[in-house]
Parts: C-alpha cells; structure tokens; sequence
C-alpha cells in the first residue's frame, strides 16, 4: 500500500513539475527584461537565467502556484529598452518600472498581460505612441505614463477599461483630443501635453483641479464636524466604559499556560488585541510593497512599526472565508492564540473588515531559517551547525506542543524552512501554525483539500488531501533535510548531473553510498560533527517513510534528538527498506516516469487548474 501511494506521490509530483516548467518561461521573460534594460552587475545579481523558478528573486512576488504577480523595479537607473518577452506573464497583475531611465517604445506585447491591475511606467524617457492594445487589459486600474516623451493621440482603446479608476498621461508630448469617456474616470492627468480638453468638451485636464471643490467646502465642513462630534461621543463613551469595568476585580485577568518541556516557566497572555484597520495601514505604511517579509499560500506579511515603536510582523490572509462572518474568524484566532510555547510564534492580536483579515505578530529580527540558509546577504554570517541542531530540536518541540499538548491538535499544514523563524537569539519559532483554520480549504479543485508546498508535502496528503499530524511529521523530515544541506526541496538543477530533483530520493541515494559530506551544506566548511550530521538524517528519513504509519510522533522525535530511541528505530528501518527498495524499482518500472515526462505537454496542461 505504502508503496502505490509513493508512486502515486511521484505522479502528482510530476504534474505540478509541468506548472515549474511555465515558471522556467516566466524566468526567461523576466530575465529578458533586465537585459534589454541595461541592468548593471551588481543590480537583480540573483536574476540567474540558469535558475528555473523567478518566485525567489529579489523585487519579484508570486502566488502560491509559482505565478509571477508582481515585478517592482522603481528608481534603478536603467538605461535600455522593454522586452516584448513581458507579455508572457499572463499572471501578472502589478508591474512598476517608474523613475528610471528607459527609452524607446512600450511594446504592442504589454496588451497580452491579461491579468494587470497596475501599470507604472512613469518618469521614463519613453518615446512613440500609446499601444492601442492596452486597450486589452480589462483589469486595469491604474495606468501611470506620466514623465516621458510619448507623442501620438490618446487611443480610443482606454476608454473600453472597464475597472480604470487612474490615468496620468501628464507630461508628454501627445496630442489630438482626448477620449472623453476618460473624463468620467475619477483621476485623470492629462497637463502638460498638446491636447484638447477643457475646448472640445469643457473638461479639465486634471480631475484634481476642478472648482466642484470649492463648493463643496460648506458640505465638507458640516461632514468634518458631525464625524469630529461622533468620535468625541464614542471616546466619552469608550472611557466610561473602562472606568466602569475596571471596578469589577479581575477583567484584565490574564490566562496562563504551561510551557511544555519547561520546568516552572510559564509564559503569560491577556486578551488578544483588536486593531483597527487604520493602525495596521499606518504600521505598515499602506501595505508598502517594500515593507513585504514575505509571501507563501495564506497571504502577505509586512513589516510594520507601531507608535510605541514596537515592530510587528502583520500577515494579510488571502482565499479566507469564514462562515458565520467576523465571530467565527475572532473565535478561531482565539483557539489558535491558546497554543502558547516559547517555540511557536506568538499571536498578539487581529484585525477584521468586511473584506480584510490580518493578523499581528511580534517581528522576528533574523527572518526565517530559508531566508539564511539560501537567501542572505553576503554580509550576513552563515547559520552555524550548533544553530541548525538547536533549530532542529526547537522546531520538534514546538510541533510536539500543537500534535500533543493543545485541544483540540493543531497540525500545520506547511512545515518548512520557509515557516521557521528565529528570534533574536537564533532560536527556533514555528510560525503560520492552525493557518488553515482560518481558511475555506474547500475552495480548492485538483489537490483537493491540500495545502503546503510541493516537495514537503507527505505522499498521502498529496493523493486524498487528508491530512494528520503525521503529515506535519513528514514535512519536518525534509525541513531537517534542508537543515543540513542547504538546498531546496525540489531543485531541476540535480537534472544536469542526476535524476534526482527530489531532495528527499538526493539524499536517500548520498546516504546509501555513504557519502554523507557530500550531503552537507557547502557554507559550513568543515565546521560540522559528521556524527551528529548522520544522526539528523537518519531523524529525517525516519520522519519521511511514505506510510505515514511508519513515522515517529514529535515527541518521539524530540527523544531521538537528545539521543534517545534512534539506533533501535533505525534498525528496524533499514531491514524493510532493502525490500522496499527493491520492490518500488519494479514497479517503477511498470509506469513511464522517464524525462521527457517533465516536459510532458499534457503534464503542463493539467497542471492549470491548480
């Protein structure tokens, strides 16, 4: 049985490859497009054109599926062109290349980037007219060509946008008259051009500039006054409120919840607080895209800076859906927020609209052990092997509290480097736990249910989209994996020298031939105990046996950590692992998982609907 489902693992695995191998043409795009900008050497240095997946690259954000949906290059100094190549990126939807020094034409191509909601193209040095096929782009809102030297008319394409709420065009050379459906957008700029406005329809040529304003100063100042008056009242009231309450002992009472693991260590929390949108928009600076942490399958998270100076990190959640409208979300968060332990990032508060739900965390000042193991700055310094054991251990202990010290258990969904913060101190914080609560996981189609990231994704959640702790177990297992290599989960570039692009079959094949330094990651030099090397990976392929039967629970885990149970455990492993073994190669060799099955037309079609 174990068998099949590893197999069937393999297949779905191969099926999402076809959606990797669109990522490797939105990487040649892409890559296009700083070439043909003059992009210097040190700027997009990790725009690598041997690298298949753009998602990891600096200034680029993408979906859950690996769909480029935002390119923000702005006051770069380039020096060229735009790549027609861009139109690839059907998936996109906000592009902004404002404040550099591009020249020549916009490209017919950018009309194809049917998703687009935000086009910034300003402070350029442009030239040629308006591609009439902008036209096209039936999502566009914002359409920013300001600062260049366009000339021609303004086609008559715009005006059939139906979602455009802001053109500037000011600031060019264009001419004729404009469009005057145009006019009925609620900001537009069009100055500093040869164009008929105010003559040909008595309009402005400026939605800001108009003289409805002054008049309605009378109505804005009564406006102002009943909204001052309305807060002063809900203050009043709001104060009346806690003096009231603050004469009933105990309302601040504060919950407190012993720490597993901690001998007499407690960790306290009082209620959990309730922002207003406003707080959180001011924090974050409007949601700035240069305050963007990171990104992953639940949404967004920014950085942000409350008044007091306190830093939090605000996650923004994408596809939630919470029946029973705010009170079932605040009761979820609420459960979630109970599960308190010096490993598992703590919850400080939340924030609901009728379209938006946040939720705040203290900042974590080292980022996430992805971040520095693949993505830090040379100037940053390596995680040493003493760090990524006590990470290690850290991480089972915080998966152990939510498996078997909360109830109801909370099981992750998405355990990964990615999801693994560090403190101040380079401890271990397992984040974005019971996430998956908060969410509709129904709304979803061909991974029925699931939600992770291929390559940590256990083989029985992949194939029924059930998923149990022992799933969590397994994508801790390749977790430990990436601990010691470096590497990430799935990685096409093992194609030129192996078949392996699986982490976990990479370092399955290293561990029979017992070259095990050949596993460790290269940053670590020699400074690591191969002793302690070999124990970890025998932890992880513990964790990551295809019967999810078969796996340790975390606190299993935990003991072989600190030495306790692996030598025993392992030997039972090693004897139906040789059987195993051989009878998976035979029925391989029953399916066609060859290479040319990566490139498979029909695999990248039926990968679409993911």
């Amino acid at each position: 049985m174990s068998l099949k489902m590893e197999l069937v693992f393999r297949a779905l695995v191969l099926v999402s490859m076809g959606s990797l191998v669109f990522s490797d043409l939105q990487g040649d795009a892409l890559y296009a497009l700083k070439l043909a900008m003059n992009a210097q050497v040190n700027q997009l240095a990790d725009w690598n054109q041997n690298q298949v997946n753009p998602c990891t690259w600096s200034n680029v954000i993408c979906d859950n599926n690996n769909h480029v949906t935002s390119v923000t290059l702005s006051g770069m100094n380039f020096s060229g062109t735009l790549s027609p190549k861009i139109g690839i990126l059907k998936t996109l939807t906000t592009l902004t290349l404002k404040g550099n020094g591009i020249t020549g034409q916009i490209p017919k191509e950018f009309g194809n980037m049917s998703s687009l909601s935000s086009l910034d193209l300003g402070n350029n040095r442009l030239a040629g007219e308006i591609p009439s096929s902008l036209g096209d782009l039936k999502k566009l809102q914002f359409l920013t060509l300001s600062q260049n030297n366009l000339s021609g008319a303004i086609p008559e394409s715009l005006s059939g946008l139906p979602n455009l709420i802001n053109i500037l065009l000011d600031s060019n050379n264009l001419t004729g008259q404009v469009p005057q459906r145009l006019f009925q957008i609620p900001k537009y700029n069009f100055t500093g051009n040869d164009l008929n406005c105010g003559r040909a329809f008595s309009k402005p040529c400026e939605s800001d500039s108009t003289d409805s304003g002054s008049s309605n100063k009378p109505k804005i100042g009564i406006i102002v006054g009943i909204v001052g008056g309305i807060l002063i009242l809900l203050l009043f009231g709001g104060l009346l409120f806690f003096l009231c309450k603050g004469r009933h002992k105990g309302y601040r009472r504060e919950v407190f919840v012993d720490v597993a693991g901690e001998v007499d260590r407690r960790i306290a929390f009082g209620q959990l607080k309730r922002f207003a949108y406003r707080e959180l928009q001011l924090a974050t600076e409007n949601f700035s895209e240069k305050n963007i942490l990171g990104q992953g399958g639940f949404g967004k998270v920014y950085k942000g800076e409350l008044p007091d100076k306190t830093k939090i990190a605000v996650k923004r959640l994408t596809d939630f859906e919470s029946p029973g409208g705010d009170a079932a979300f605040q009761r979820e968060v609420e459960m979630i927020s109970v599960a308190v332990h010096r490993n598992l990032l703590r919850l400080m508060g939340f924030c609901t609209t009728q379209s938006e739900r946040l939720l705040v965390y203290p900042y974590m000042p080292n980022l996430s052990v992805a971040y520095r193991l693949r993505e830090r700055k040379p100037e940053e310094a390596v995680l040493v092997w003493e760090t990524r054991k006590r990470v290690a251990l850290g991480a089972a202990r915080g998966l152990e509290y939510l498996h078997e010290h909360c109830n109801p258990k909370i099981i992750h969904r998405d355990v990964k480097a990615a999801n693994v913060l560090l403190d101040e101190d380079f401890e271990a914080v397992v984040g974005d736990f019971g996430l998956a609560k908060l969410v509709d996981v129904r709304k979803t189609n061909v991974t029925t249910q699931v939600r992770g990231t291929m390559g940590h994704i256990a083989p029985e959640y992949l194939s029924t989209g059930k998923s149990s702790e022992r799933t969590d177990v397994f994508g801790y297992g390749i977790m430990l994996l990436e601990l010691v290599t470096g590497q990430r989960a799935i990685d096409f570039s093992r194609l030129e020298e192996e078949d392996d692009v699986l982490l976990l079959d990479h370092v399955k094949k290293l561990e029979r031939e017992k070259r095990l330094d050949a596993i460790v990651d290269r940053n670590l030099g020699r400074n690591y105990n191969i002793q302690e090397v070999e124990m970890v990976i025998k932890v992880a392929l513990l964790c990551t046996q295809a019967s999810p039967e078969d796996r340790p629970l975390m606190s299993e885990v935990v003991r072989m950590l600190e030495g306790e149970g692996l030598a025993e455990r392992w030997e039972e492993w090693q004897h139906v692992e040789v059987t195993r073994r051989q009878e998976y190669e035979r029925l391989q060799r029953r399916f066609d998982f060859g290479e040319d099955s990566f490139y498979n037309q029909d695999a990248i079609e039926l990968s679409g609907g993911r």
